[in-house]
């Protein structure tokens, strides 16, 4: 099989990765309401088949924080936060200016907890990101993120807070450059236009295009100013398969990593491309999806894994799972063990369905031309832009001395399948767990919320701006964020049904 820039080595060793696995107990309970596709509940299906095929106790398990305002404001707007914050069922009817104003709605509904909702996923992410930044893991795992459509100053696709952004920009903080994947059927458009005028993070995204939300990525959208060649857009459609889809992915992801040498990598695993999935119309196999993550795996580079789009919620815990034994180098076996949940994967109660006997409606002439554009884009890049540090941004915090250690008893809920480990040998559903920090000192918060804020908003009434120091607050990429309203393609008129991430 075909491997990455940097394979992996032979034997057991060569296959393990230090991984850290971020989950709260509560991601589950929250619920978009009757009859949205979009159901919060697969995270905690897809942690009782990590726990009862026994992955948890071969990663540490972290409870992350919740991001706090001024983290959320890193990108986005102050009044969108406030807004996001303030509203519930109870006062909608109050702010109907504000609802429109930030597309929150019918797709992106106000539903009980939403701000922690919010808070908890992007938590994640952003935690995960401080991990890979101190080296205290190989790859970091949040299936609660992923959340890509998400704007600076709106919602969109089920997507409230770009978690995907914020962790980039942490990882900016040490990394001079960084590679965005994204395998979810929908067009990344959130996360590429962040960073739709920089050098300093590429984005690639396999996607569906033509009639379909968010009606963006095509080929042509290559980036803009110093981010031009930086973006990467693949389009593809209905039916695509395992063979076909991996003749696109790794001959351009190879060259992509080649060229471009990032120093860390975020991969969203949307799983909505998995065959059969209720919103999408890929025919991927759960082992063709996660084929991704292992040839990303391969270059030994610090490795972020998120989440995303995924509407049949029993593959997208079959996903999600197979791919973390992936990152850990662990081959499951496909009769499923029993857990909580072990109805909804009957009747074959296995780890891998077949795909389906769908058109695939991409030739392979199509799919070659494609391949030859993208080559072609990346052969106008010069190799590994390089930054110019003026002053290294202040680092997100970890704890300087483990209190929980001396304090066992308060670490964690006792009734939570997350729990810590007090010497007794580790049950499926009772892991070690650590809780993530990503608190800045007191001290930097004014560089947090002041500089930052003028900096983007210089940076942004220009495209032609100098490479500048990274700013303390959201490790601006050279030129900086690109505004939400400000939109460098036209947006295709799509069909407002089947909105997702």
């Amino acid at each position: 099989m075909e491997t990455g820039g940097n394979s992996l080595l032979s034997g057991p060793d060569g296959v393990k990765r230090k991984v850290s696995y971020f989950y709260d107990p509560e991601i589950g309970n929250y619920y978009y309401g009757q009859g949205h596709p979009m159901k919060p509940h697969r995270m905690r299906m897809t942690h009782a088949l990590l726990a009862h095929y026994g992955l948890l106790k071969d990663m540490t398990v972290l409870k992350p924080n919740p991001a706090r305002d001024k983290d959320l404001c890193r990108f986005h707007a102050d009044d969108y936060i406030h807004f996001l914050r303030s509203v519930t069922p109870e006062t909608l009817q109050e702010q109907m200016k504000h609802l429109k104003r930030f597309n929150v709605g019918e797709d992106c509904p106000v539903f009980d907890g939403l701000y922690s909702f919010c808070q908890t996923y992007a938590g994640g992410s952003v935690g995960g990101a401080v991990k890979l930044n101190h080296g205290h893991c190989d790859i970091a795992i949040n299936w609660a993120g992923g959340l890509h459509h998400a704007k600076k100053c709106e919602a969109s696709g089920f997507c409230y807070v770009n978690d995907i952004v914020l962790a980039i920009l942490e990882l900016l903080k040490v990394h001079e450059r960084v590679l965005y994947v994204d395998i979810d059927i929908h067009h990344g458009d959130g996360v590429e236009e962040a960073f739709y005028l920089t050098d300093r993070v590429m984005t690639v995204s396999f996607h569906k295009f033509g009639d379909y939300f968010p009606g963006t990525g095509d080929i042509g959208d290559i980036g803009f100013s110093k981010g031009k060649y930086y973006s990467l857009n693949v389009p593809l459609d209905d039916g695509i398969d395992d063979e076909s889809y991996m003749a696109l992915f790794k001959p351009v992801m190879r060259k992509v990593m080649e060229v471009y040498k990032p120093g860390a990598v975020v991969l969203q695993c949307g799983a909505d491309s998995l065959s059969g999935d209720r919103l999408g119309c890929f025919n991927l196999s759960i082992k063709g999806h996660a084929e991704c993550v292992k040839y990303m795996r391969s270059f030994n580079v610090p490795l972020l894994l998120l989440g995303g789009g995924g509407y049949t919620i029993r593959n997208v815990a079959r996903c999600w799972c197979y791919e973390t034994g992936v990152a850990l180098g662990v081959e499951l076996d496909d009769k499923m063990p029993q857990n909580e949940y072990y109805e909804y994967f009957g009747p074959d109660y296995t780890l891998h369905v077949a795909p389906s006997n769908m058109e695939n409606k991409n030739s392979r002439g199509e799919l070659e031309q494609i391949k030859n554009v993208l080559l072609k884009n990346l052969s106008e890049l010069q190799h590994a832009p390089s930054v110019q540090f003026q002053e290294r941004p202040p680092e997100t915090e970890l704890p300087e001395a483990d209190e929980d250690q001396e304090n066992p008893d308060e670490r964690a809920d006792h009734d939570s399948d997350v729990d810590m480990d007090n010497g007794k040998e580790p049950m499926p559903t009772r892991p070690k767990i650590e809780f993530a920090e990503h608190e800045v000192k007191d001290a930097n918060d004014m560089d947090i919320d002041g500089t930052a804020k003028e900096e983007v908003s210089s940076m942004n009434e220009t495209p032609n701006v100098p490479d500048a120091s990274v700013a303390a607050a959201d490790a601006a990429p050279g030129e900086a964020l690109v505004k939400s309203e400000q939109v460098f393609w036209k947006k295709k008129d799509v069909k407002r049904n089947g909105n997702g991430i």
